[in-house]
């Protein structure tokens, strides 16, 4: 009877998530997610009778995690509403290409994409002193999510030799990365990484284009997706 109970609470706690899939995604999946992992533990520590307590403890734990990430989010957005330099979104990336783990799956992260022309000088890797006060925010809002990690990644224009921008944009991201870290982000959470001009999102031939290309992007992963 105890078991049954266990079983159609989980079940009701799955189905309370499901039904808030459009107002918090992240919550809900991470709920499910957490149900299933959960479960199979419960079942392999207590052969079966620890699946029903496993998938609610599991559920519970994801539901956590996304909702820890959905007000994280929140959060940056309230803190750079006032940034021309700046904006935020979500994506689903699989984050392979600096550290090459074959094994990575898609994770769904934050992107905090800065146009660089607002925090670096032309063809320089010198943070200008209004980059820092964007900065100082950013940092203020990660040091309250001490389990998210972080990637800085550079991005240039094409003008200029491949191997120049590279070793640019590798430059710039790490210039944040030190910012961070003197606003007290622990320098273990950070991962930095320069694409130079491999990742446009707008074209080259027009000098709009060539600004959006220019950019640092901070990459916020929740603590669920490490793993």
């Amino acid at each position: 009877m105890k078991k049954y109970v266990v079983f159609m609470s989980a079940i009701i706690f799955l189905t309370a998530g499901c039904a808030t899939i459009k107002e918090h995604k992240k919550t809900a999946i991470g709920s499910a997610v957490g149900a299933a992992v959960g479960a199979g533990l419960g079942y392999a520590i207590g052969k079966g009778g620890g699946a029903g307590v496993g998938a609610t403890v599991g559920a519970l734990a994801g539901g956590a995690l996304g909702y820890m990430f959905e007000k994280q989010e929140k959060e940056f957005k309230e803190a750079l509403a006032d940034s021309e330099a700046a904006s935020i979104r979500r994506e689903q990336r699989v984050l392979a290409e600096a550290n090459a783990q074959a094994n990575q799956r898609d994770q769904e992260v934050l992107v905090l994409s800065f146009q660089s022309d607002f925090w670096f000088d032309f063809d320089s890797a010198i943070l200008k002193p209004a980059a820092y006060k964007e900065i100082d925010r950013v940092a203020t809002v990660l040091n309250r999510y001490p389990d998210t990690f972080i990637r800085v990644e550079g991005h240039t224009d094409s003008i200029g030799s491949e191997t120049y921008n590279l070793e640019l944009s590798e430059r710039r991201a790490m210039a944040v990365k030190n910012a961070l870290i003197a606003k007290n982000v622990d320098s273990s959470r950070i991962e930095t990484v320069g694409f130079g001009e491999g990742y446009s999102i707008a074209g080259n031939h027009e000098p709009g284009g060539r600004q959006l290309n220019r950019r640092v992007e901070i990459v916020i992963v929740p603590p669920a997706e490490q793993a």
